[in-house]
């Protein structure tokens, strides 16, 4: 598989580390992270007690109903009792679809904040912190993770709220009525929350499993997709085609004893839900044959006691149905309390960007995993090309990488007088590196990248100075550039570094290896238009092995590998 220049030893994701099941009705951080939720929670509480005050009505009028029947009252008498039972059924389906509607709203809002909140993390935590991890499975989670929400939502978070409100009310109201069928359901109602949390705990535990799993096939997937064409040259497409399917057959493993769990779970609390019901039943009917208690009483607490036991069944269902997101929230917030610490910890950045750009580093020292560079200095100022020169390992692209923030250093860079520590890259750095990074979109879409208002002409005229004239603008482009070749890739990388620059977002135009796939007679018309670039006032670092670019080079820093320190 290729792998980048001068890249940090692989580090193990957060997202991928076992972790202790940890069991909390509601994360806190939700409510920190997503505003829209505490909204949401005082909506369905509301909806909650209502449901609740219609559950009692229901049973009361059924219950007058039933016992006027027996006693041989006229339809008439009747009539008030039904149709106060029949508005009652209305009145809790309507209940039902706002609590389905406001669950579903609130889900999709809450997936797009926390989306929006990840998105935002990453820019904070910034390339370093990116370079570090597995950036398929952050995808999965912030895409199939976060719709896993909607069950979390839509069913899991109101069934819990209704538990809180409900069961307690219910159980008064029965401890009123009859206190021995009350003081039953007291007693045997905290088994179903102690079964839960055994059962949770398994299911915490397999649910788990399955999400690493998940994640393991998708980096897994696409790394071999990305060097698909490495392996078939070696022949070793067959075996990374071998390793997907034992991963993906793993994950149906886990899959299956996720659902194995579930089943057996629901079960479980059924059945103690369906015994402890039984036995209000059986004290309440060997008090109605004795006379110790009355029809209408009895036949009012019966019909309650599967609704006390009710929402407690269903929290423990629906925790399994939420299981999916709940694990992806863990590692969402993981990424989201990691760039909190980072923004309180940093100091504020400088957000004029340099009018000038003059790039001193001194005594610049680069780490990479025990990787530690020499020191090297060098200073960029406008009308000039400063050459970096080496063997492969000197950490030439990890200078380049700790200049744009993908790389920690000791010593000084500065653009203007300020640390580039202290200013985003985008406001002084147009940057081409290796890997070209196109994105899904139209040639134009890539060149102007960022740009709000692109300039048609300013694209081609990049286009023109990268070699890549005959390259349509309106070309559409697949996943990562798909659609062109490698040093069609990279010229278009180059031309949006050099569209940047054209357009002033930019003084410092940065280039690593930009001519390493192209043939002798295209290298020298690029290092024609980088020097062009260089003489109408860019201050450009350039990368490369070529020895043509000495030519246009003012100034070559020369550089040694490093020795690895322990």
């Amino acid at each position: 598989m290729p792998s980048q220049p001068d890249a940090a030893p692989p580090q193990p994701d957060a997202a991928a580390v076992p972790r202790a099941p940890r069991q909390r009705p509601v994360d806190p951080r939700l409510l920190r992270y997503a505003a829209s939720s505490r909204g949401f929670f005082a909506l369905i509480g509301l909806i909650g007690l209502a449901q609740t005050l219609t559950i009692i009505s229901f049973a009361w009028f059924l219950t007058a109903g039933i016992v006027g029947a027996i006693d041989g009252q006229p339809l008439t008498d009747l009539a008030p009792a039904l149709a106060a039972l029949g508005a009652t059924i209305v009145i809790r389906a309507m209940l039902m679809w706002a609590r389905e509607a406001a669950s579903s709203r609130a889900a999709a809002r809450v997936e797009s904040e926390l989306r929006a909140h990840l998105i935002e993390a990453v820019g904070k935590l910034g390339p370093e912190w990116l370079s570090t991890r597995n950036t398929a499975q952050l995808a999965v989670t912030a895409g199939r993770g976060l719709d896993a929400l909607d069950a979390y939502f839509g069913r899991y978070l109101p069934q819990l709220v209704l538990t809180a409100i409900a069961t307690p009310i219910l159980v008064a109201i029965m401890w009123w009525q009859d206190w021995l069928s009350g003081l039953t359901v007291l007693l045997t109602l905290p088994l179903i929350p102690v079964f839960m949390v055994l059962i949770g705990l398994a299911t915490r535990a397999v649910q788990q499993r399955q999400w690493r799993t998940l994640g393991h096939l998708a980096a897994r997937f696409s790394d071999t997709v990305q060097g698909l064409s490495t392996l078939k040259v070696f022949g070793r497409q067959y075996r990374a085609a071998d390793s997907i399917e034992g991963v993906t057959t793993r994950y149906r493993r886990e899959t299956m004893k996720v659902l194995r769990v579930s089943f057996l779970s629901g079960f479980m609390l059924e059945f103690l839900a369906s015994i402890a019901v039984a036995i209000v039943a059986v004290t309440i009917g060997f008090r109605l044959l004795d006379g110790s208690l009355t029809l209408a009483v009895g036949l009012f607490v019966l019909l309650l006691a599967p609704e006390a036991y009710l929402p407690l069944r269903q929290v423990g269902v629906q925790f399994h149905a939420a299981a999916e997101g709940v694990a992806a929230t863990d590692d969402i917030f993981t990424v989201l309390d990691a760039a909190a610490s980072v923004a309180d910890s940093a100091a504020a950045p400088v957000t004029s960007p340099p009018p000038v750009g003059v790039l001193e580093v001194r005594e610049l020292r680069v780490r990479r995993g025990e990787r530690v560079l020499p020191p090297v200095s060098f200073a960029v100022a406008p009308r000039r090309v400063v050459l970096l020169e080496g063997p492969s390992g000197a950490g030439k692209s990890s200078i380049l990488a700790a200049l744009r923030g993908a790389a920690s250093f000791d010593g000084i860079a500065r653009i203007d007088g300020v640390d580039v520590r202290d200013l985003p890259a985008a406001q002084w750095l147009a940057w081409a590196g290796q890997n070209a990074g196109l994105v899904s979109a139209t040639v134009a879409d890539n060149v102007a990248l960022g740009d709000s208002a692109p300039d048609p002409t300013l694209i081609e005229r990049s286009l023109e100075l990268a070699c890549a004239e005959e390259i349509s603008p309106g070309l559409e482009l697949g996943v990562q550039g798909a659609g062109l070749s490698g040093g069609q890739a990279q010229r278009v990388a180059v031309a949006r570094a050099f569209y940047r620059h054209l357009r002033g977002a930019a003084p410092v135009i940065a280039l690593d290896e930009p001519s390493a796939a192209l043939d002798a007679q295209t290298e020298a018309r690029l290092w024609a238009s980088v020097r062009a670039l260089a003489d109408a006032g860019a201050a450009v670092l350039l990368v490369s092995h070529r020895e043509s670019a000495r030519r246009i080079a003012d100034e070559v820093v020369g550089l040694i590998p490093s020795e690895v320190i322990a």
